[in-house]
């Protein structure tokens, strides 16, 4: 059966369309094979093999492909008959036959268009580019912290000397030059540098962005920050139940939190930066996404990722400093520990950019995470709207601790409240008061 990197032709007069074939299949996988001699059902009809076959299909193979390649060229006997199979790589894509680019889509080959073969030709001079380790040029030593650089020191067990010696040893300074990477993670403030470094967020009330937004925060600072931000935002816009097991209390999130941070380091570790586009966390009533610029790196596929250990690393150097604090702990198996405490989790590619989607195990505000967790939440509006009605005095943290919640979970609570038009809030900050709308 033909694939995306074989072919099957019956016989050498079809050479030409081979020859566009083998560009098509290296631009697209950059190996493949063509056997001559099997129809495109499958059956074995062979081919006759003269004493010059293989060295005339090798010259004009040779001829009739730029860049140059050098094919393996041999006969095969398939069922008792020969067959003549051309076995090819190459890795300097783009390849052209005939003059013209061509590209593997299914069994078909399709021209590249113009903007296609840019995008090939981008890729092919930016193959050795890394832009965590390039040296920014608007920033020098003085635009690093010297305590965000002595606490990072201090946590995987460096010596601190000088600043310099430091950002040498973890090669973040070159020819007296700060890397990008230095300021992601080190400098004092790395937005002036990077206008898209900062994390979007926001909550809506129903299961996509038509609906309502509930919340809306946008976040600055380094990658450690960042990262730290973003786990917080997914914690406080989910519900957390609770079970107890003998005296001891368990808490019990709507998603696995080892998931939701590995899923966030993946996204600051492996986004493309060359793309103006921020990190976005959006937190829907049926799921929770997160979303980071960047498609997969050369080329890997979902299927690769969640099926096999592969890793290729975008910017080696963001993950090496990552690494060293055991934020990323090996390398490859980020996503299968995703999968492994999240199972339903869902990762796509959209428009360039990542995105990572956890199911939450409640669908309504009300609705539980197992039947307890719902309980909890549903009983915990209920007293909330009893207070505002009896008009009894409360602050945030006195109903968190009458509830033993945190106050950032009743301050989310009222929130749904507002969103679902059950309660207002009349007056001035320090003096007005929560009301029950008429309706409720």
């Amino acid at each position: 059966m033909e694939t995306e990197n074989l072919e099957y032709k019956e016989s050498i007069i079809q050479l030409k369309k081979a020859i566009i074939s083998i560009s098509a299949i290296l631009n697209k996988h950059k190996n493949g094979k063509i056997i001559f001699g099997i129809k495109n059902n499958g059956e074995i009809s062979g081919v006759t093999i003269g004493k010059d076959t293989l060295r005339e299909i090798s010259q004009t193979i040779y001829d009739n492909i730029e860049p140059k390649i050098y094919p393996e060229i041999k006969e095969e006997i398939i069922e008792n008959k020969s067959c003549v199979s051309i076995i090819f790589t190459g890795n300097n894509v783009p390849y052209f036959a005939y003059g013209r680019a061509y590209i593997r889509v299914s069994d078909q080959n399709r021209q590249i268009s113009i903007e296609e073969l840019e995008s090939l030709i981008l890729k092919k001079h930016n193959a050795n580019y890394r832009w965590d380790s390039e040296l920014n040029e608007n920033a020098n030593i003085k635009d690093i912290s010297d305590l965000k650089l002595r606490n990072y020191t201090k946590t995987i067990g460096l010596k601190f000397t000088t600043k310099r010696e430091v950002l040498v040893k973890l090669e973040l300074l070159k020819n007296n030059q700060v890397t990008n990477s230095a300021i992601l993670f080190f400098g004092k403030n790395p937005s002036l540098f990077f206008k898209y470094l900062n994390l979007r967020c926001a909550t809506f009330l129903g299961k996509d962005t038509a609906n309502n937004v509930i919340d809306r925060k946008e976040f600055n600072g380094d990658l450690f920050k960042l990262i730290e931000n973003a786990q917080d935002y997914i914690l406080e816009h989910t519900d957390t139940g609770m079970k107890i097991d003998g005296l001891r209390r368990i808490d019990l999130p709507e998603i696995n939190k080892e998931a939701v941070r590995e899923a966030i380091i993946n996204a600051f570790c492996h986004r493309d930066y060359t793309i103006p586009h921020e990190i976005s966390i959006s937190v829907f009533r049926n799921k929770v996404e997160i979303r980071n610029p960047g498609d997969l790196y050369e080329d890997l596929t979902i299927k690769e990722i969640t099926t096999r250990r592969i890793s290729k690393r975008r910017n080696p150097l963001i993950a090496e400093i990552l690494h060293k604090t055991h934020f990323v702990e090996k390398w490859g198996v980020g996503i299968h520990k995703i999968i492994s405490l999240e199972p339903k989790t869902k990762f796509e590619i959209i428009a360039k950019m990542f995105s990572t989607s956890f199911e939450r195990k409640t669908n309504e505000a009300t609705k539980d995470v197992g039947k307890d967790v719902g309980k909890d939440v549903g009983k915990r509006l209920e007293f909330i709207l009893y207070k505002i009605k009896t008009k009894e005095h409360f602050t945030y943290l006195s109903l968190a601790k009458e509830l033993k919640v945190t106050d950032k979970t009743i301050e989310r609570d009222l929130k749904k409240l507002i969103a679902n038009k059950k309660i207002k809030y009349w007056g001035s900050k320090r003096k007005g008061q929560w009301l029950i709308n008429k309706k409720t």
